[in-house]
């Protein structure tokens, strides 16, 4: 079974849904967590990706500009560290054992080479969903997971909102048929 999970986590609320599953897992298997966040530019709330988008409409950043998004970089990170520090305290208190690592960078690429450097038996991540010209632009990070990782690959998927079913109403049988 499995005895190293690397769990791909990121401030979207797909993340929390991640964490819970791979703890689940590491329940049932008696399997060690590594929890690991990938400081991106291009992550929502990264205080780079409105730079990165505008890039061309500001030709030169001035020392201020840059001071104040490396403030904001910090917090970035330091919000970053937090998230994986909860989620490890948690894990360690359901008799999981948990570490993590922050690292910055490309996240496919990150995790698929964390994997096989710490010897990950399986990945957990979560998807998106992109699709389209979405994903042909901006990448799939799973998709990219998928295909290069040394390891087996659990996506998880947001739920679907399931359509309430209506009410079907019964008439009473014509007996005079």
């Amino acid at each position: 079974m499995f005895t190293k999970i690397l769990v791909a986590l990121d401030r979207s609320p797909m993340g929390k849904q991640v964490f819970e599953q791979a703890l689940a897992l590491a329940k049932v298997t008696g399997a060690s967590l590594m929890l690991l966040h990938v400081l991106s530019a291009e992550e929502d709330g990264s205080p780079y990706a409105p730079l990165l988008a505008n890039f061309d409409y500001y030709p030169g950043v001035g020392s201020q500009s840059f001071e104040h998004y490396q403030k904001q970089w910090d917090k970035f990170k330091n919000q970053g560290v937090q998230l994986l520090q909860s989620f490890c305290a948690q894990a360690n208190t359901a008799g999981v054992n948990a570490e993590f690592t922050q690292q910055v960078g490309s996240p496919g690429r990150l995790i698929s080479q964390l994997a096989a450097n710490w010897g990950a038996d399986l990945i957990v991540m979560g998807r998106r969903g992109r699709s389209g010209l979405t994903e042909l632009f901006l990448g799939s990070v799973s998709n990219y997971v998928l295909h290069h990782a040394p390891c087996s690959v659990h996506v998880v998927h947001l739920p679907s909102k399931v359509p309430q079913a209506e009410e079907v109403v019964q008439e009473p049988a014509n007996v005079n048929q």
